[in-house]
């Protein structure tokens, strides 16, 4: 059905964007088909519409996220999880794998419901991915748009090793695994190239290079012979310099580059995925809350103060910067999307103006997906959310959305029932 917005004010998603007031859209099934003034509109056009009024709403588009783990659910625990027990008990028998497929969905509605209306997976269970991605568009289950990635490449001993990423020995192993992720049609590969806050063995050595140059090579190169973009989990500067000279497209997390780092990122035309809110776990959240150790709290400063310089870096360089929020981590709930805006003005120092345009279009275009979605434009998908207060002003009104469209589908008043020990935490660290 088609369907008119009226009384809203729009946030086109570009880099300039500015409230624009009295503006009718018209959407027909999933497009985006007529903009204009409302004193433009006649009632012929809105014969056969379905009308929505916004109520003085802000109608902006839809945000997407570049960094999630969909089957995690991001609360809060004090003990370490063993994930390659919990994936080995999962994928053990029918009830359990079919247990997993429901939790896809589950998280990918909570996604949807919090403004996310395109998201980017980065590190999965086996194929099941790919799998919510094509329950997602025949219509069997609603979610968001899925950019998927199944499992990644790891090494033995390396990050997600066993569990959410495959073990390559050898560089030609490396090229394998990405052949044999390509089979169910992703729509990137993900290279587990460093150690993360929790495989430091020690302080100071955050995000050691497990991965050897000379299989993220392999791995690349087979990838883009195989039209797929790289992105690499990264939390070193030689990370990130053995993940550029292999030729990834996206450096995920990111470190305090110099300046041969910056020319690895302009020569390759690589681009960094910001992802602030979970690194506050250890060095922002109570011990109380977290039983971390010295050594996790000391690692996590390092690590998120390496995002935020990368970030401020990147931009400062004109090199593209994407948001993402680790989501599925600890602290880092699917819902929490909104939360990265906030991280990018309160840490990164941009403008609510800019935090919203590099999580609609600026994430778009990292992506490649800029046709289709990203800026509220004619002949782009109809993927709306609509606040109730101009979130230029007021980024909090994110939070609590009063309508989300996706693919033309209208959702009012969209409820998720949140983790309330993370959001009073939350509440209190992020105020700008």
């Amino acid at each position: 059905m088609r369907k008119a917005y009226l009384n809203g004010i729009i946030l086109d998603g570009t880099e300039n964007m500015e409230p624009k007031a009295g503006m009718v859209i018209i959407t027909d099934c999933d497009r985006i088909v007529r903009i204009a003034p409302k004193d433009e509109i006649d009632a012929y056009e809105l014969r056969d519409c379905e009308i929505v009024n916004l109520g003085g709403g802000y109608i902006m588009p839809g945000l997407i996220n570049m960094h999630v783990h969909i089957p995690g659910s991001g609360k809060i625990s004090k003990e370490t999880s063993d994930t390659k027990k919990v994936v080995k008990l999962m994928m053990s028998n029918p009830i359990t794998r079919a247990y997993g497929h429901r939790m896809y969905n589950k998280f990918a509605l909570q996604a949807l419901l919090s403004g996310v209306t395109t998201e980017r997976s980065v590190g999965g269970i086996r194929s099941y991915d790919t799998a919510l991605r094509s329950r997602i568009e025949a219509g069997k289950v609603l979610g968001p748009r899925i950019l998927a990635s199944n499992m990644a490449v790891s090494v033995p001993g390396g990050h997600m090793a066993g569990s959410l990423a495959y073990e390559a020995t050898s560089p030609d192993e490396a090229a394998e695994y990405v052949r044999l992720i390509a089979k169910d049609s992703p729509d990137l590969i993900k290279l587990m190239i460093t150690g993360g806050v929790l495989d430091a063995e020690e302080i100071g050595s955050p995000g050691i290079v497990k991965m050897p140059q000379e299989y993220v090579n392999a791995a690349c190169d087979q990838a883009h012979k195989l039209g797929l973009p790289v992105a690499a989990h990264v939390e070193s500067l030689e990370g990130v310099k053995v993940a550029l000279r292999g030729g990834v497209d996206t450096i995920e997390h990111g470190a305090t580059l110099d300046e041969e780092a910056v020319e690895l990122f302009k020569i390759h035309g690589a681009s960094h995925i910001q992802t602030i809110l979970p690194t506050q776990y250890f060095s922002k959240v109570d011990r109380e809350f977290t039983a971390a150790s010295d050594k996790d709290v000391a690692n996590g400063d390092i690590v998120m103060e390496g995002v935020i310089n990368c970030a401020k870096t990147c931009l400062k360089e004109g090199i593209p910067v994407g948001l993402g929020t680790d989501a599925g981590c600890p602290f880092s709930p699917q819902y929490s999307f909104w939360r990265e805006l906030v991280c990018m003005v309160k840490y990164v120092g941009v403008t609510p103006k800019q935090a919203l345009y590099h999580a609609t279009l600026g994430n778009a275009r990292i992506a490649n997906i800029d046709e289709l979605t990203g800026s509220i434009e004619e002949g782009k998908c109809a993927d709306m959310i609509v606040t109730y207060d101009n979130p230029l002003e007021n980024m909090n009104t994110l939070g609590q959305l009063k309508m989300v469209i996706v693919r033309g589908d209208l959702i009012r008043d969209p409820k998720i029932k949140k983790f309330k020990d993370i959001e009073r935490i939350l509440d209190d660290i992020l105020v700008i």
